[in-house]
């Protein structure tokens, strides 16, 4: 692969990967409830929910989902219902999404099931992998290894990126908040939830 094709790839992945979405907001909650160290599970679970993603594009599973407009509903489903019930729960219960409370802290093992079902169950990731990975490959030279090299690459992103916005809520939750300036975030994060699940509702194959 040509390094500056490489270096396109890595600018556009860098920013659909920092985008606010859906991933970001439960990551950053993870890192408030949690703690940066702890939220390194969540953020694995995104990255591996991701690498699954790209593993199915490089294979040509995608296109299988993606022509199967039955195994594509349902994931997109899944992710609406998941998305939904956490924007909910954001919202009206007394935890609320960032758990700042001390004692609310999630198995490690929770953290990285979360992730994993917030990233995976998102089809604009399986359509955005499906669409772009054959773009820039190098058809004149060995495939496997380009993949490779854009498969670390992704990885690299996610995990730096969402680092990032774990330490954002981790740095959040330290702070003297008010019960009602945490009621305040937790309703903005479940919109921003719900409107995502809404989103994520009208994407067609």
């Amino acid at each position: 692969m040509d390094f500056s094709l490489f270096l396109i790839f890595v600018a556009t992945t860098l920013v659909v990967v920092a985008s606010p979405g859906a991933a970001a907001i439960a990551i950053a909650s993870q890192g408030a409830g949690n703690g940066l160290a702890r939220a390194q599970s969540g953020i694995f679970g995104v990255a591996s929910a991701n690498a699954a993603l790209f593993a199915f594009s490089a294979t040509g599973i995608s296109s299988i989902i993606l022509a199967s407009d039955l195994i594509f509903q349902v994931i997109k489903w899944l992710g609406v219902a998941y998305l939904s019930y956490l924007g909910l729960r954001a919202i009206f219960s007394k935890s609320g999404g960032l758990n700042i409370a001390k004692g609310a802290a999630e198995g490690i093992s929770t953290l990285f099931a979360k992730g994993f079902v917030v990233e995976f169950t998102n089809p604009k990731a399986l359509l955005f992998f499906a669409a772009i990975l054959p773009q820039f490959l190098d058809l004149s030279n060995p495939i496997l290894p380009q993949i490779l090299v854009m498969g670390v690459a992704t990885a690299v992103l996610d995990i730096a990126v969402y680092t990032a916005y774990a330490w954002f809520g981790a740095s959040l939750a330290k702070q003297s908040l008010s019960n009602r300036a945490v009621k305040l975030i937790n309703t903005v994060a479940g919109s921003a939830l719900l409107l995502t699940a809404f989103r994520i509702a009208k994407v067609t194959a």
